[in-house]
């Protein structure tokens, strides 16, 4: 029996590190991808194949194709992400905060999509980590109002991508949920652990009908 190819970009820490811990634990082989030594080191210790990975510098991106030559991904999971100022109204970001967020949460996903195009198995998942904070139909609060732009774009990319592999492989964008990350903090819903194995049978339960979509961490369809 074929052994499931896992990649998860982003997964140093938080929810990524949990899915490649989980993934593992199910005997998948993962690709997990860190920026540090420390990261790296961490994932490896997990039985991952740990890549330096740093989506925000378009050098480090490009190494990736070298990185998972012959492989045959079945899933992907793109978890690289931050917030950023925490505004609570329209507080107009600095030009240093307005590239930091994008470059990673927009450009990083614009750079690494592209690179997996060769190494993707015949039907394989992608799902890209979003957040309903980025949904514009269901928006009630203004708060991180740049988070929120860079997550509605980052759902406007999965769309393009699941246009060009429509019939090649199922593209969706994810809410992992509000979970008790750094970023979550310690008043969210969910721990890591729920949150990673919610999105694990998400991508589990994909089908055609999904692709191009936008779900919460318990499958059902958000919003825009």
């Amino acid at each position: 029996m074929r052994v499931m190819q896992v990649l998860i970009v982003g997964a140093s820490r938080g929810i990524g590190f949990e899915l490649v811990r989980q993934y593992r634990a199910e005997g998948a082989r993962v690709h997990a991808s860190a920026r540090s030594d420390a990261g790296l080191q961490r994932l490896a210790e997990l039985g991952a194949t740990p890549l330096r990975l740093d989506v925000g510098d378009a050098a480090s991106a490009a190494g990736l194709p070298w990185a998972i030559d012959g492989l045959r991904l079945d899933l992907v999971l793109l978890c690289a992400g931050i917030y950023g100022p925490r505004s609570d109204g329209l507080q107009t970001p600095t030009e240093a905060e307005f590239d930091a967020v994008m470059h990673t949460n927009v450009l990083g996903a614009m750079r690494v999509l592209p690179l997996l195009s060769d190494a993707l198995a015949p039907g394989a998942r992608v799902g890209l980590l979003s957040s309903r904070m980025g949904s514009i139909g269901s928006r009630s609060s203004h708060a991180g109002w740049l988070y929120r732009a860079s997550k509605a774009a980052l759902n406007s990319v999965m769309k393009d991508a699941a246009l060009a592999w429509a019939g090649r492989a199922i593209c969706v964008a994810l809410h992992p949920g509000w979970v008790r990350t750094d970023m979550g903090g310690s008043g969210a819903e969910l721990d890591v652990a729920e949150s990673a194995a919610g999105l694990r049978r998400v991508m589990a339960g994909l089908t055609a009908a999904h692709h191009g979509g936008f779900l919460n961490v318990d499958g059902t369809p958000l919003p825009w």
